[in-house]
């Protein structure tokens, strides 16, 4: 087969795949960003107590941060096409069965006895953030190593503005057109956003030959021509074990587990908060909240460019020592512009440490670059899970500072993830100096 046989049968561009994965990712947020802030709406109808109510909360961010994991590393084996296409169905079937519940019998027919059914329906519906490993996958392997920064800085930095822009459109939403209508009306739009992703979501140049007939090995071949540099393992199970095997792939899931685990956990904190302990109007506390929100995405964006400048190790240890003073100085401040300022310096520090470690990803784990983002990109996000009971814990202790207390945790974590960013550093460089020597 000649190389121009070959192009005439292959689609798409990096730039075409990088758009289609952007699309995907930022339309998986739909049903999160919508039934989270709207559980609530099921406490008073259905009788729920504080503690069902948070776990109907957090069961999206739970199945779209654990189910990254294997999906990922099956996107090493068919590319991210499918199992992008297979997540956002699944979240159109969860958000469609909400979007039923709502407009059928909220809310005088709310039995508890839906409790179990609502939970099932939220898990689909946070299918749709699971996107996001296979989605870094899917442009890794579009992109050349030396420009794989920039391309996922705007991956996820584009797409985790949802999260921002549908807090400051949902207030707006339930006032107009009410709970039912807003249900639909995300519906709607979740459909439109697989059906664009369909369109336009493209695999990299291996994978559409592998589809084609060709054996991995010609694949391989076929797509260095074509300029593709990055490889995936064999096997689904292979990914996953071979990343599994490299302690490098665990430093990252700590250091992820802080930066995006702590980016959703304070998206859920900061309406708290802001009202709690500052006692702002609660439309006041959302638009902080999206500023925290959006903030942190821009950066991630800009995060990646200079990833590809300076090198991802160097990137995250500015990003934590940024995210380290925002955090500390948010445990000692009583002013409410001075944790604002706290605030700005945290989603600084977190977005360019989101960039930074999907740069070093296929850079220090390439054999296994789906595995690998599976268990960075699924553990580290179980943190928006897991930290905010922890913070809960902390603002009960001794005292009068309170909420500020929880983020006391943020500076343990920062702290922890700043040893592994220099560890990474330090086994990066030793390895140019051996093979330089060479």
């Amino acid at each position: 087969m000649t190389n121009e046989e070959i192009s005439t049968k292959l689609k798409g561009t990096p730039v075409q795949g990088l758009y289609g994965a952007t699309l995907g990712f930022f339309t998986g947020f739909a049903a999160v960003a919508l039934f989270g802030p709207t559980a609530n709406a099921f406490k008073g109808a259905m009788g729920l107590s504080p503690l069902l109510v948070g776990l109907l909360v957090a069961v999206p961010a739970l199945s779209g941060s654990l189910l990254r994991i294997p999906f990922s590393a099956w996107a090493d084996t068919v590319g991210g096409r499918k199992p992008f296409l297979i997540l956002l169905s699944l979240s159109i079937i969860g958000m469609l069965g909400l979007s039923l519940v709502v407009y059928l019998l909220y809310p005088n027919n709310m039995s508890p006895d839906l409790y179990p059914f609502l939970l099932i329906l939220g898990a689909l519906s946070g299918c749709g953030i699971a996107t996001f490993s296979v989605g870094v996958s899917q442009v890794s392997y579009w992109y050349p190593q030396k420009r794989q920064g920039s391309a996922l800085g705007i991956y996820a930095g584009v797409a985790n503005l949802a999260p921002g822009i549908f807090s400051i459109i949902l207030p707006f939403a339930l006032s107009s057109i009410g709970l039912v209508g807003s249900y639909i009306a995300w519906l709607f739009f979740l459909v439109i956003g697989t059906v664009f992703y369909y369109l336009l979501g493209r695999n990299s140049w291996y994978f559409q030959l592998r589809k084609q007939g060709l054996s991995p090995d010609d694949a391989r071949i076929d797509a260095k021509k074509q300029g593709q540099e990055l490889f995936p393992a064999k096997k689904l199970s292979e990914s996953l074990k071979i990343s599994a095997k490299i302690w490098k792939t665990w430093s990252l899931v700590i250091i992820y587990f802080t930066s995006f685990g702590g980016f959703i956990a304070l998206t859920a904190w900061f309406p708290t908060y802001w009202t709690s302990f500052f006692a702002v109007a609660p439309v006041t506390a959302g638009l902080l909240t999206a500023l925290y929100s959006i903030l942190t995405s821009l950066t991630r964006m800009g995060g990646g460019v200079v990833s590809d400048k300076l090198g991802g190790e160097n990137t995250l240890l500015l990003a934590l020592i940024t995210a380290l003073a925002g955090g500390s100085l948010m445990t000692v401040s009583s002013s409410f512009y001075l944790s604002i300022s706290a605030v700005i310096l945290m989603a600084l520090g977190m977005g360019m440490s989101n960039a930074a470690v999907f740069k070093i990803v296929p850079q220090e784990i390439p054999q296994a670059v789906g595995g690998a983002s599976g268990w960075v990109g699924g553990l580290g996000a179980f943190g928006g899970f897991a930290i905010p009971p922890i913070m809960s814990a902390f603002v009960n202790g001794p005292g009068d500072i309170g909420y500020a207390r929880g983020f006391l945790v943020f500076i343990i974590l920062s702290g922890v993830s700043l040893t592994m960013a220099y560890t990474l550093k330090r086994t990066t460089r030793n390895r140019k100096k051996i093979v330089g020597n060479e």
